[in-house]
């Protein structure tokens, strides 16, 4: 949509796409470093996470029906394989009720529309073997 130092790129994801690796294949294609990402679709079934500080690993929460991505939102910086996404997301289910969390999975179903606002920065990821997670590091 937009070239420069600050690029907004528009990707729609198709059905049956896995959505966190087509996201990740496309920060990874454009060397992305430093971008906000949020979207809005649905899914035929997805898996969130709530991080267990005990464990040191996320707890999934599976969503086995079709849902409704009401919010999509996240970073992507530069972690030790590359560009990678965090991504939160609430999804909506038949009943009107949510499930939230780090996105761990979403297979689209009919479409995901995401937004990805690059920026000329790079931010770095950095293992935290004390808190078990790959955190942004401005140092």
């Amino acid at each position: 949509m937009q070239d420069g130092p600050s690029a907004v790129y528009v990707v729609v994801l198709d059905p049956g796409e896995d959505a966190l690796a087509e996201i990740t294949a496309f920060a990874r294609d454009r060397s992305l470093g430093a971008s906000q990402v949020t979207a809005v679709g649905a899914f035929s079934e997805a898996a969130v996470g709530w991080f267990d500080r005990q464990a040191k690993d996320y707890r999934h929460i599976p969503v086995e029906e079709q849902c409704e991505v009401l919010s999509l939102i996240g970073d992507i910086a530069v972690a030790d394989d590359g560009p990678t996404p965090h991504l939160h997301a609430v999804l909506g289910l038949s009943d009107g009720s949510t499930r939230g969390g780090h996105l761990l999975s979403g297979r689209v179903w009919p479409t995901l529309e995401v937004v990805v606002r690059d920026s000329p920065a790079e931010l770095a990821k950095t293992h935290r073997p004390d808190i078990g997670l790959a955190l942004i590091d401005l140092g």
